[in-house]
């Protein structure tokens, strides 16, 4: 991801591109022939030029043919011919946020891949699911799994339709009119990058096909802040079903030698942020002053380096975090049990409903003993056998049907078929 941000392969998609513009005009007879292959042969540059060259011209572009030019010779007359600066930092940023992108729709294939083996893996291990923090009924760390995975599915789609939005490039001009160049030229050129032309341009491809870009990669590092978040939080000390790998010869704090911290989830945390902000100079990039002012230049030249690059290594690292994730399935059963079975509170109730008592009443009668159970850290199965007005409606058979388990977890193999499709 680095190589491609570098102003060596930054400034030769300059040249890819004007080289076209020339292949394009000497098609059409407006480029002698003799020139275009003095052009392809001589045409190049040396980074150190041309920041020489723009510490005078303080224009890039301008900077950046002069340098080329000057390899070039006489048939250099003939570069960027009827274009303006735009039409080749657009166009050239088009092509680099695909290549970008490229390689983040691999990165979150890596980590689909690594959550699909999660969740195979731990299909069936039991837990507590929580709302609110506080604990509702039982689930599998399998689901919480393909929740994360299909949540990525998510983002991978949107990834690759940002990137389709993205690879639009624009050779048209001044103010996007064609005014001296032909839209042949344009079609060639895209074409040849693997880029859609822009159907209308001002100076500039619009946009707000870069704000799609950027809040895409946004969302995507906002799941990453969200499933790290979970590890966090089931890292604390009073729950710890999961955890970092914490390898041999690593410390948590320079004072307290007990400490196991879950460092990279924070770390991934605290990037989000930095990521959604970028997202937010992508949005405040789309308002721009007639056919082009340049208040979006200096935000992209930082963000779309840097939101690519953070990313990448974002879902890298989450995705060695989710592989190396440390589960204990036995302080899962403890924590599900450590509300002496509160949790089947609603299978009481239909149960009661289902017998003839209204909703109302069930609701009303098994709420208060489970509140009893909170409060006494009573069974909560005792105290509903130890009333009477509960034991008119239901047998010690019915009892055992309420109490078990496997109540909540008849579909898991419905849905984990509707995420990850049949199995073999």
């Amino acid at each position: 991801m680095l190589s491609i941000w570098r102003p060596e392969n930054r400034y030769r998609k300059w040249l890819d591109i004007e080289i076209l513009a020339c292949e394009a005009l000497a098609a059409r007879g407006e480029i002698p022939a003799a020139s275009l292959k003095t052009i392809r042969e001589r045409a190049g540059f040396e980074v150190a030029r041309i920041e020489e060259i723009e510490k005078t011209t303080k224009h890039d572009v301008i900077a950046f043919l002069t340098a080329v030019n000057e390899k070039v010779g006489e048939d250099g007359r003939y570069i960027h011919m009827g274009l303006t600066s735009s039409d080749i930092l657009d166009t050239s940023l088009a092509v680099l946020l695909r290549e970008a992108s490229q390689i983040l729709i691999e990165d979150v294939d890596d980590l689909l891949k690594v959550l699909k083996r999660k969740a195979f893996d731990h299909k069936n291990t039991l837990m507590i699911g929580r709302s609110h923090g506080i604990h509702a009924e039982p689930i599998t760390f399998g689901l919480k799994m393909a929740l994360w995975f299909q949540e990525m599915e998510r983002n991978r789609e949107r990834l690759v339709r940002a990137m389709e939005t993205i690879s639009t490039g624009k050779i048209s001009g001044a103010v996007g009119t064609f005014s001296f160049i032909d839209p042949a030229v344009e079609t060639y050129v895209c074409e040849k990058l693997g880029l859609k032309p822009a159907p209308v341009s001002s100076q500039i491809v619009q946009r707000d096909r870069h704000a799609e870009f950027f809040t895409t990669l946004a969302i995507i590092a906002s799941s990453i802040d969200k499933f790290a978040q979970e590890i966090r939080l089931l890292q604390r000390t009073e729950v710890r079903e999961a955890e970092e790998y914490f390898s041999a010869g690593q410390k948590g704090s320079s004072a307290m030698p007990h400490k196991r911290n879950p460092v990279l989830s924070e770390n991934l945390s605290g990037l989000s942020r930095l990521m959604r902000s970028y997202g937010l100079a992508a949005l405040e990039n789309v308002a721009l002053w007639h056919e082009r002012d340049i208040s979006h230049s200096s935000a992209e030249r930082v963000i779309a380096p840097d939101a690519t690059i953070l990313l990448d290594f974002m879902l890298g690292r989450f995705t060695g975090l989710v592989e190396n994730l440390v589960v204990y399935p036995e302080r899962m059963l403890r924590n599900l049990r450590m509300t002496h079975g509160v949790i089947f509170s609603q299978m009481a109730m239909l149960k009661l409903v289902e017998k003839g008592l209204s909703r109302e009443d069930a609701y009303a009668l098994v709420q208060s003993h489970a509140m009893r159970s909170w409060e006494e850290d009573g069974e909560f199965r005792e105290l509903l056998e130890g009333d009477d007005r509960v034991r008119a409606y239901l047998d010690a058979g019915e009892m055992d049907a309420i109490f078990r388990v496997e109540n909540f977890l008849g579909h898991v193999d419905f849905i984990f078929e509707r995420v990850f499709g049949a199995q073999p």
